[in-house]
């Protein structure tokens, strides 16, 4: 079976953009500069232990915590081909996914099919010299997952994901994403449901509004730009005077929401009140980074202690570091 989780131990935007367009503000860069870079560090330590010492690959470090480097080595970061090499010789054989060893207690194939079949297309995304055939099997699978309504459901429906978990709407934002990229029409209904789906609902939370924005990225009908503007202003009115984001408006900041927000945002900088919101982002990363470069895991309820929730924070919030950082 496939081993999911085995635990070891406000402020007006107007004003904010004036700051950063204005330079009256300290960026995130001048800063702290290695913020991301000690997060890859981190993550090149973790991700390939895992399955040395359990026998098996997980959904967050060889998932989360996988495409985080994949995506560092894209953004020119000098990571260890070794880091990554077992993790992306599984990641090709999707057929093997359910027969993964281990000892763990937890595990959901649904979830597991999502995160590594994301891995997967960061791998992809990363070297183009390798076989792209494994994604349209990994696509397969995913697709077998979804529901009726074209959704797919991790919790319980309305339940408040987690890093480990997604949740509905980042679970199918992202899985969305898998069916788009292996462009195989036997997945043409699939992808038209899931799109549906996030055009017609009512995010209330800071996640499912990010997962939606994510989700519907490129799109440009009148209901999906109505469904980005709407998503983008609950996620501007729900910024924290940290400049982190909580699940909600009034609660406290989580490295995990905050991480989903700014991979939403990122896309939409050229809006310098955007761009002000994403400045104070990365400083509220910066300011709660711990010293072995990892973030506190985001878990739900909050203040918990589990290994596999802080390494899903932690690769979420190393994609987003790298996604908003400025060109140079």
């Amino acid at each position: 079976m496939i081993r999911m989780l085995c635990l070891r131990n406000g402020l007006i935007w107007g004003i904010l953009a004036a700051v950063v367009v204005g330079g009256g503000g300290v960026s995130a860069e001048a800063a702290e500069p290695n913020a991301a870079d000690r997060a890859i560090a981190f993550l090149s330590r973790e991700v390939p232990q895992w399955p040395v010492e359990n026998r098996c690959f997980s959904c967050h470090n060889n998932g989360d915590g996988a495409r985080a480097l994949y995506a560092a080595v894209r953004a020119g970061r000098d990571v260890d081909p070794q880091v990554l090499e077992a993790t992306t010789a599984f990641l090709r054989r999707p057929g093997r996914w359910e027969h993964n060893g281990g000892e763990g207690k937890f595990s959901d194939k649904k979830l597991a099919a999502i995160q590594f079949s994301a891995a997967l297309l960061d791998a992809l995304r990363t070297d183009a010299a390798l076989d792209r055939s494994p994604l349209k099997d990994a696509a397969a699978i995913v697709a077998g997952y979804q529901e009726d309504d074209g959704s797919w459901v991790i919790d319980a429906q309305g339940a408040l994901g987690s890093p480990v978990t997604y949740g509905q709407f980042l679970a199918t934002a992202t899985a969305l994403r898998v069916l788009k990229a292996a462009e195989d029409s036997r997945h043409r209904g699939a992808v038209e449901k899931a799109e549906a789906w996030l055009r017609t609902q009512r995010p209330t939370s800071v996640l499912d509004a990010a997962a939606t924005i994510l989700g519907l990225a490129g799109a440009d009908d009148r209901a999906a730009l109505e469904q980005r503007r709407r998503s983008i202003a609950l996620l501007r009115d729900s910024q924290g005077e940290s400049g982190g984001w909580g699940p909600y408006r009034p609660s406290p900041p989580e490295p995990f929401d905050t991480a989903i927000a700014l991979l939403a945002l990122a896309p939409h900088r050229d809006d310098p009140e955007i761009a002000a919101a994403i400045n104070r982002g990365r400083s509220y990363f910066i300011q709660t980074q711990l010293p072995d470069g990892s973030w506190p895991e985001t878990t739900r309820p909050a203040r918990a202690v589990s290994y596999a929730q802080r390494l899903s924070t932690t690769a979420w919030a190393t994609q987003a570091l790298l996604a908003t950082e400025e060109p140079k």
